[in-house]
């Protein structure tokens, strides 16, 4: 069970993306730690964890109208936030014809732009709204999946590139927000997470050569990012920090 010492008081969150594996874990975790008080839990289709401290609601977080009226719910809701934790992304949807490349010649540029969509502009727009949330008083933090695919200098291997980039120019946008959010908001964090690769439908097909000691559960992957969370400081704002507290290189 997690332990979110380093937060000041009750913690009231919101996780989007809260029916994924992931996210859906994230506020369960939440739910049985006794240092948080609520949680909004909002995802696309509505169905979230249930619980006492929960609160289910619905999001679509690529309709910058849906966000503005998920923000207004959650300032209604919990007036000043501790935590805010975005847990959506896309890496595989043929429905949507989306598929990791591995070669250039596969770009397709629509696809492209729904991917950039999903992992580069809803998380953007979800932090446009809800970073001016974060409690100003006391610790408070945005935490964001990003992926170390994403890292430019630890690309070795090429390909995913649609998905690479997208995670790429997220974890830009999550140092842009950070040096802005330290002006107006000292000690509050914004920071990018890397949960691993978790055993859920994001990863399925991939798993083959995934050794099963590095295949998370959820609710693992959870508990880790929620830990690495709980030891960060202001410091660390505007990284990107994967589930063992190590440091994403750039």
């Amino acid at each position: 069970m997690s332990q979110l010492g380093s937060f000041e008081t009750a913690i009231k969150a919101v996780v989007i993306g809260a029916s994924g594996g992931i996210g859906g874990a994230l506020a369960e975790a939440l739910a049985a730690d006794p240092r948080v008080d609520r949680i909004l839990a909002l995802a696309r289709s509505g169905r979230t964890p249930a619980g006492p401290k929960l609160e289910a609601g619905r999001v679509d977080a690529e309709d910058e109208a849906d966000v503005v009226a998920a923000a207004e719910l959650a300032r209604d809701r919990l007036g000043e936030i501790d935590l805010v934790l975005v847990a959506t992304g896309v890496l595989q949807d043929e429905a949507r014809g989306i598929r990791p490349e591995r070669t250039w010649r596969a770009i397709d540029p629509d696809a492209m732009a729904r991917v950039l969509m999903t992992n580069t502009i809803a998380p953007a727009l979800v932090l446009k709204h809800l970073l001016p949330l974060l409690a100003r008083d006391r610790k408070s933090v945005a935490g964001v999946l990003s992926a170390r695919v994403g890292s430019i200098a630890d690309n070795r291997l090429g390909g995913w590139h649609s998905y690479r980039a997208s995670k790429a120019a997220l974890n830009m946008l999550i140092r842009c927000f950070a040096l802005e959010l330290r002006r107006r908001n000292p000690g509050a964090l914004c920071i990018g997470l890397h949960p691993g690769t978790v055993d859920t439908p994001l990863s399925s097909p991939f798993q083959a050569n995934v050794d099963e000691t590095r295949l998370f559960t959820p609710a693992f992957a959870a508990e880790r990012l929620l830990d690495v969370i709980d030891r960060l400081g202001p410091e660390h704002t505007g990284g990107v920090f994967a589930w063992d507290g190590a440091r994403i290189p750039e």
